[in-house]
Protein backbone atom coordinates (compact mmCIF):
# COMPACT_ATOMS: atom_id res chain seq x y z
CA UNK A 1 0.00 0.00 0.00
CA UNK A 2 1.31 3.45 -0.89
CA UNK A 3 2.12 5.65 2.09
CA UNK A 4 0.01 8.80 2.08
CA UNK A 5 -0.34 11.79 4.38
CA UNK A 6 -3.06 14.39 4.97
CA UNK A 7 -1.19 17.03 6.96
CA UNK A 8 -2.29 20.52 7.88
CA UNK A 9 1.26 21.34 9.03
CA UNK A 10 4.57 20.43 7.37
CA UNK A 11 7.81 20.99 9.28
CA UNK A 12 11.14 20.73 7.47
CA UNK A 13 14.70 20.24 8.69
CA UNK A 14 17.55 22.29 7.14
CA UNK A 15 20.94 20.55 6.93
CA UNK A 16 20.74 17.38 4.86
CA UNK A 17 17.07 17.95 4.01
CA UNK A 18 16.71 21.36 2.37
CA UNK A 19 20.36 22.30 2.06
CA UNK A 20 23.65 20.52 1.45
CA UNK A 21 25.65 22.64 3.88
CA UNK A 22 28.62 20.29 4.15
CA UNK A 23 30.82 22.23 1.70
CA UNK A 24 30.71 25.30 3.98
CA UNK A 25 30.90 23.34 7.22
CA UNK A 26 33.83 21.24 6.00
CA UNK A 27 35.68 24.33 4.78
CA UNK A 28 35.30 25.95 8.20
CA UNK A 29 36.26 22.78 10.09
CA UNK A 30 39.37 22.30 7.97
CA UNK A 31 40.44 25.94 8.30
CA UNK A 32 39.91 25.66 12.06
CA UNK A 33 42.01 22.51 12.23
CA UNK A 34 44.82 24.22 10.31
CA UNK A 35 44.60 27.25 12.60
CA UNK A 36 45.26 25.08 15.67
CA UNK A 37 48.06 23.19 13.93
CA UNK A 38 46.20 19.97 13.15
CA UNK A 39 45.48 18.13 9.91
CA UNK A 40 42.22 18.90 8.03
CA UNK A 41 39.61 16.17 7.60
CA UNK A 42 38.01 16.85 4.19
CA UNK A 43 34.39 16.93 3.01
CA UNK A 44 33.69 13.19 3.01
CA UNK A 45 34.74 12.75 6.65
CA UNK A 46 32.98 15.87 7.95
CA UNK A 47 29.78 14.81 6.13
CA UNK A 48 29.34 11.91 8.58
CA UNK A 49 29.64 14.23 11.60
CA UNK A 50 26.96 16.79 10.71
CA UNK A 51 23.50 16.84 12.27
CA UNK A 52 23.66 17.72 15.96
CA UNK A 53 24.67 21.38 15.90
CA UNK A 54 28.03 23.04 15.30
CA UNK A 55 29.35 22.64 18.86
CA UNK A 56 29.03 18.87 18.55
CA UNK A 57 30.54 19.03 15.05
CA UNK A 58 33.62 20.86 16.33
CA UNK A 59 34.04 18.32 19.14
CA UNK A 60 33.84 15.48 16.65
CA UNK A 61 36.45 17.13 14.47
CA UNK A 62 38.79 17.58 17.42
CA UNK A 63 38.53 13.95 18.55
CA UNK A 64 38.29 12.61 14.98
CA UNK A 65 35.18 10.50 15.59
CA UNK A 66 31.43 10.64 16.30
CA UNK A 67 31.66 10.12 20.06
CA UNK A 68 34.01 11.52 22.65
CA UNK A 69 34.99 14.78 24.30
CA UNK A 70 38.07 16.80 23.32
CA UNK A 71 40.47 18.45 25.75
CA UNK A 72 38.64 21.48 27.17
CA UNK A 73 41.50 23.88 26.50
CA UNK A 74 41.77 22.81 22.87
CA UNK A 75 38.00 23.09 22.40
CA UNK A 76 37.94 26.54 23.98
CA UNK A 77 40.62 27.63 21.53
CA UNK A 78 39.13 25.98 18.44
CA UNK A 79 35.40 26.69 18.83
CA UNK A 80 35.60 30.51 18.57
CA UNK A 81 37.79 30.11 15.48
CA UNK A 82 35.12 27.92 13.88
CA UNK A 83 32.30 30.33 14.80
CA UNK A 84 34.14 33.28 13.25
CA UNK A 85 34.79 31.27 10.08
CA UNK A 86 31.21 30.01 9.82
CA UNK A 87 29.71 33.48 10.27
CA UNK A 88 31.56 34.46 7.10
CA UNK A 89 30.92 31.19 5.28
CA UNK A 90 27.35 30.18 6.14
CA UNK A 91 26.12 29.95 2.55
CA UNK A 92 29.05 30.57 0.19
CA UNK A 93 29.28 26.93 -0.92
CA UNK A 94 25.97 25.46 0.29
CA UNK A 95 23.35 24.39 -2.25
CA UNK A 96 19.69 23.44 -2.32
CA UNK A 97 19.07 19.77 -3.02
CA UNK A 98 17.27 18.95 -6.28
CA UNK A 99 13.49 18.95 -5.87
CA UNK A 100 13.46 21.28 -2.85
CA UNK A 101 12.26 24.39 -4.65
CA UNK A 102 9.53 22.50 -6.51
CA UNK A 103 8.35 20.91 -3.26
CA UNK A 104 8.26 24.20 -1.36
CA UNK A 105 6.36 25.91 -4.15
CA UNK A 106 3.79 23.11 -4.11
CA UNK A 107 3.42 23.09 -0.31
CA UNK A 108 2.99 26.86 -0.37
CA UNK A 109 0.42 26.78 -3.19
CA UNK A 110 -1.68 24.23 -1.29
CA UNK A 111 -1.77 26.47 1.79
CA UNK A 112 -0.17 24.03 4.20
CA UNK A 113 1.20 25.62 7.35
CA UNK A 114 4.96 25.52 6.78
CA UNK A 115 7.65 25.63 9.44
CA UNK A 116 11.35 25.00 9.69
CA UNK A 117 12.85 23.04 12.60
CA UNK A 118 16.63 22.70 12.83
CA UNK A 119 19.32 22.08 15.44
CA UNK A 120 21.44 24.79 13.81
CA UNK A 121 21.75 27.98 15.85
CA UNK A 122 19.59 30.94 14.81
CA UNK A 123 22.65 33.10 14.05
CA UNK A 124 23.51 30.71 11.21
CA UNK A 125 20.05 29.44 10.23
CA UNK A 126 18.35 32.72 9.37
CA UNK A 127 21.17 34.05 7.12
CA UNK A 128 21.41 30.67 5.36
CA UNK A 129 17.66 30.50 4.68
CA UNK A 130 17.62 34.11 3.48
CA UNK A 131 20.71 33.73 1.27
CA UNK A 132 19.22 30.66 -0.42
CA UNK A 133 15.81 32.36 -0.83
CA UNK A 134 14.00 29.90 1.46
CA UNK A 135 13.14 32.07 4.44
CA UNK A 136 9.87 33.51 3.11
CA UNK A 137 8.33 30.06 2.66
CA UNK A 138 8.19 29.51 6.43
CA UNK A 139 5.75 31.02 8.92
CA UNK A 140 7.91 29.85 11.83
CA UNK A 141 11.60 28.98 12.11
CA UNK A 142 12.64 27.05 15.23
CA UNK A 143 16.39 26.79 15.67
CA UNK A 144 18.61 24.80 17.99
CA UNK A 145 18.75 27.66 20.49
CA UNK A 146 15.12 28.84 20.20
CA UNK A 147 13.76 26.58 22.95
CA UNK A 148 15.07 24.77 26.03
CA UNK A 149 15.45 21.51 24.09
CA UNK A 150 16.14 20.53 20.48
CA UNK A 151 15.67 17.42 18.34
CA UNK A 152 15.53 14.49 19.06
CA UNK A 153 13.40 15.94 21.86
CA UNK A 154 9.82 16.46 20.62
CA UNK A 155 9.58 19.98 22.09
CA UNK A 156 10.36 21.93 18.87
CA UNK A 157 7.77 19.96 16.90
CA UNK A 158 5.10 20.27 19.59
CA UNK A 159 5.86 23.99 19.90
CA UNK A 160 5.25 24.44 16.17
CA UNK A 161 2.01 22.45 16.25
CA UNK A 162 0.76 24.56 19.15
CA UNK A 163 1.80 27.76 17.31
CA UNK A 164 -0.45 26.84 14.36
CA UNK A 165 -3.15 25.28 16.56
CA UNK A 166 -2.74 21.99 14.70
CA UNK A 167 -2.89 18.51 16.23
CA UNK A 168 0.40 16.57 16.07
CA UNK A 169 -1.48 13.76 14.34
CA UNK A 170 -2.27 16.23 11.52
CA UNK A 171 1.40 17.11 11.13
CA UNK A 172 4.26 15.86 8.95
CA UNK A 173 7.99 16.21 9.57
CA UNK A 174 10.44 16.10 6.66
CA UNK A 175 13.97 15.25 7.72
CA UNK A 176 17.01 13.13 7.00
CA UNK A 177 18.33 11.72 10.28
CA UNK A 178 17.49 9.41 13.16
CA UNK A 179 17.18 12.57 15.27
CA UNK A 180 14.28 13.71 13.07
CA UNK A 181 12.63 10.29 13.29
CA UNK A 182 12.94 10.16 17.09
CA UNK A 183 11.54 13.68 17.47
CA UNK A 184 8.62 12.94 15.15
CA UNK A 185 7.76 9.66 16.86
CA UNK A 186 7.88 11.28 20.31
CA UNK A 187 5.69 14.16 19.11
CA UNK A 188 3.20 11.86 17.33
CA UNK A 189 4.01 13.39 13.92
CA UNK A 190 4.25 11.48 10.67
CA UNK A 191 7.82 11.42 9.35
CA UNK A 192 9.24 11.29 5.82
CA UNK A 193 12.99 11.19 5.32
CA UNK A 194 15.33 12.08 2.48
CA UNK A 195 17.67 9.26 1.45
CA UNK A 196 20.49 11.68 0.62
CA UNK A 197 20.94 13.47 3.95
CA UNK A 198 23.27 13.35 6.94
CA UNK A 199 22.71 10.31 9.15
CA UNK A 200 26.29 9.63 10.22
CA UNK A 201 26.76 7.20 7.34
CA UNK A 202 23.84 4.96 8.34
CA UNK A 203 20.91 4.10 6.06
CA UNK A 204 17.93 6.17 7.21
CA UNK A 205 15.58 3.31 6.31
CA UNK A 206 16.95 1.47 9.36
CA UNK A 207 15.27 4.12 11.55
CA UNK A 208 11.86 3.11 10.11
CA UNK A 209 10.39 6.46 9.05
CA UNK A 210 6.95 6.33 7.42
CA UNK A 211 8.47 7.14 4.03
CA UNK A 212 11.89 7.50 2.42
CA UNK A 213 12.27 9.51 -0.80
CA UNK A 214 15.24 10.36 -3.01
CA UNK A 215 14.01 13.91 -3.71
CA UNK A 216 11.74 16.20 -1.70
CA UNK A 217 9.36 16.75 -4.61
CA UNK A 218 8.54 13.01 -4.45
CA UNK A 219 6.64 13.79 -1.22
CA UNK A 220 4.05 15.64 -3.32
CA UNK A 221 2.76 12.32 -4.68
CA UNK A 222 2.17 11.07 -1.15
CA UNK A 223 -0.02 13.98 -0.04
CA UNK A 224 -3.81 13.70 -0.07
Amino acid sequence: MTTSFSPKLILIDVDGTLVDSVPDLAYCIDEMMKAIGQAPHGDSVVRNWVGNGVERLVKRALVGKLEGEPDTNIFNKAYPIFLDLYKENTSKRSLLYPGVEKALQHFSSKKYHLGCVTNKAEAFTIPLLKDLKLYDYFSIVICGDTLAKKKPDPLPLLHAAKHFNVEPTDSLMLGDSVSDVKAARAANFSIACMSYGYNHGDNIEDANPDLVVDSMDEVIGHLN
